[in-house]
Order: structure tokens, then C-alpha cells, then sequence
């Protein structure tokens, strides 16, 4: 699996079950629409007035599975970053990234309270488990440094 193999992979997606913890800590999970751009960073909209957003703007750190939902396709990614809300040039950017997968999300972006969060990553594992025996594959932090080279 290379860089260039798993974004391939995550582009394949349109809905990943994202996580992260409150203040209190508790988990809070939700399946949402995603979109990446080529630094394998995860594009979502939400509104200001959900879990998701008031646990990520108090605490990054968010998690994703990507994949697995097909029966008889048993291939993953794990992946783990920091999660942030861009603003000026960043969100002009985040937006074209997630309106080139999602071009109904214009008509949320009138929506009042609609917020766009960007992921960034510092771990992924990729799962294949299709492949006997299984095909596992983790990206560290250095590996995933934006602008790095796909390979």
C-alpha cells in the first residue's frame, strides 16, 4: 500500500464513521460525509450546534474508519489527526475539496450555524483483510506531512 494506493482508497469513500471525546470525556461518534484532498486531509461539514463540533473545537484530537461497510470487503482505514476550523484562504480551499464530492453542500453552506472541519492526520493504518494472510500498512506522522511526495 503507498501513499498514493491509499488515497486512492479513501476517495472511494463518501461516509466514515468519525469519533472524538468531550469535555467530560466521554466518546461521541457519528457517520459523516467526507471528502480528502490530496494531503489526506478529511473534509466535513456539521453545524455549530452539534456534539461533534463543540468536542472538536474544545479537543482536536478526532478519530475516522473509512471503509468496511460492503459485505465481503473487509479493507480499513484507521485514521487519527488533529481537526481544526479553517477560516479565510484554508476554508476556501476546505470548501472547493468538499464541494467537489458533495456540490449539494452549496445549499447547506446558506444553512445558519454550518461549519466546515478539516482534518489533518498524524497516523493511519490501513487493514486488508480480503488477503490471506492480511495486508496491514500504518502511515506515521513524517510519512503523512503534507506536501509530501505520493509514492
Amino acid at each position: 500500500m503507498t501513499r498514493t494506493e491509499l488515497l486512492a482508497f479513501l476517495r472511494q469513500h463518501r461516509v466514515a464513521v468519525q469519533a472524538s471525546v468531550s469535555s467530560s470525556r466521554a466518546p461521541q461518534a457519528a457517520v459523516v460525509g467526507i471528502a480528502v484532498s490530496d494531503d489526506l486531509e478529511i473534509v466535513f461539514d456539521t453545524l455549530d450546534s452539534t456534539r461533534k463540533f463543540a468536542n472538536l473545537t474544545g479537543n482536536p484530537r478526532i478519530a475516522f474508519v473509512v471503509g468496511g461497510l460492503l459485505p465481503g470487503d473487509e479493507r480499513t482505514v484507521q485514521y487519527e489527526g488533529l481537526a481544526d476550523v479553517p477560516s479565510g484562504a484554508e476554508l476556501v480551499r476546505a470548501k472547493r475539496v468538499y464541494f467537489g464530492i458533495y456540490p449539494d453542500g452549496r445549499e447547506r453552506e446558506k444553512w445558519p450555524g454550518i461549519a466546515y472541519v478539516r482534518a489533518r492526520p498524524t497516523w493511519i493504518r490501513y487493514s486488508d483483510f480480503n488477503k490471506n494472510p492480511p495486508e496491514i500498512v500504518e502511515f506515521d506522522e513524517d510519512a503523512l506531512r503534507p506536501g509530501r511526495a505520493l509514492s
